[in-house]
């Protein structure tokens, strides 16, 4: 089986939003509301190893001795 394509930052943001307010509505099903919650969960776990990532890439950038330098770095591993 294929791996899905993974969301952008952004686009998992987006989707974490439209689940609080489907959520928050009231009118999803205890079961709905468990695998929503679940969905929101895992968004949320890639949403903030992204932030990471992200972090460590300026944190690195700012620590170079004056040279602007970025090697990239496998957040899959």
């Amino acid at each position: 089986m294929a791996k899905a394509k993974k969301q952008s930052f952004e686009e998992s943001l987006a989707e974490l939003e439209a689940i609080v307010e489907r959520m928050e509505s009231g009118e999803l099903s205890l079961e709905a509301s468990l695998e929503a919650f679940e969905n929101g969960m895992k968004l949320s776990r890639e949403a903030q190893s992204a932030l990471s990532a992200a972090e460590l890439k300026v944190q690195k950038l700012t620590e170079q001795q004056g040279e602007l330098h970025l090697d990239d770095m496998d957040t899959d591993a």
